[in-house]
């Protein structure tokens, strides 16, 4: 089975982290969360369990179901809908840094579609190593804090 693990780390805190993975609205690498393909969404920004997140990147639109939150340290989700893969899941977790901060590993499995799916291993994981940097950046700056070089 195909799968990723990266790692990134922020300068932030792992509250500050989590507000923005829980509320889904703060990659530079989805272009948006497409509100009217989503469900369960928390207008407040603080989806919950069973949440259908929909994001576009580019012409392409992908949704992720909330399955398992554990405030400031896991987030879990799987595939609610997604042309290329089947049976995703991933896994996001937060971890004190020992320098201070939040160490962000993310990590997920999934099974290839016929034709198509035979390129998400070469994509999937430099795509996700954004979006955990991604994450890292956006939370230093929401914290004020510098971030940390690889």
């Amino acid at each position: 089975m195909p799968h990723y693990r990266v790692r990134s780390t922020t300068s932030a805190p792992a509250g500050t982290v989590w507000g923005l993975l829980i509320d889904g609205r703060w990659s530079s690498g989805l272009d948006e969360l497409v509100e009217e393909r989503s469900s369960g969404l928390d207008p407040r920004g603080n989806d919950g369990i069973g949440a259908v997140r929909a994001f576009r990147t580019g012409r392409v639109v992908t949704g992720e179901r909330l399955t398992e939150l554990v405030q400031d340290r896991f987030l879990a989700y799987e595939d609610a809908f997604n042309f290329a893969m089947k049976d995703y899941r991933a896994v996001v977790e937060l971890e004190p840094a020992p320098i201070g901060g939040t160490i962000i590993t993310w990590r997920g499995t999934w099974c290839m579609r016929p034709e198509i799916g035979w390129i998400m291993p070469f994509i999937l994981p430099r795509v996700m190593q954004r979006m955990a940097d991604d994450l890292a950046g956006y939370a230093a700056t929401a914290a004020g804090t510098p971030t940390p070089r690889p």
